[in-house]
């Protein structure tokens, strides 16, 4: 990978936190399907423990990776870019007009509970699927 991608969970968490909170306070919010999904260890451990997003080499199972790792910043690129699918996948699976069902929505209630609930299933501790060395402002 030549390019990195930015993405900065704590800025995109801080984002979708204060959408309800702005709505119920009379704020109109728009634009929130246009948000990108988040590129944090819950939703990209669900994709890569359900076997969807797959390591090129059996070492990077074992190895410990800095968060400036191309293999890291792939992996939470990969991740947006697939959690842009899940919405209308989810969506049109219930029979739901499109749009009826949004990417924040699929987040809270979908791939953040369900990746903690596979990590948990995959590893006791419900740790990310591979060792990443974080202080937790990335992950």
């Amino acid at each position: 990978m030549d390019r990195y991608a930015p993405l900065h969970k704590l800025s995109q968490w801080l984002t979708y936190s204060l959408i309800e909170p702005l709505e119920e306070a009379g704020v109109s919010v728009c634009g929130i399907d246009e948000l990108t999904g988040l590129a944090e260890y819950r939703n990209g451990g669900l994709f890569v423990d359900m076997g969807v997003l797959v390591p090129q080499s059996d070492a990077d199972w074992s190895k410990t990776h800095a968060v400036s790792d191309p293999f890291v910043v792939g992996w939470r690129a990969l991740t947006v870019a697939l959690l842009d699918q899940i919405a209308p996948l989810v969506g049109a699976r219930l029979g739901w007009s499109s749009g009826a069902l949004s990417l924040a929505q699929v987040l809270e209630g979908g791939t953040w509970a369900a990746g903690r609930l596979v990590a948990r299933k995959k590893r006791a501790d419900g740790s990310p699927p591979f060792h990443i060395l974080s202080d937790g402002t990335v992950f």
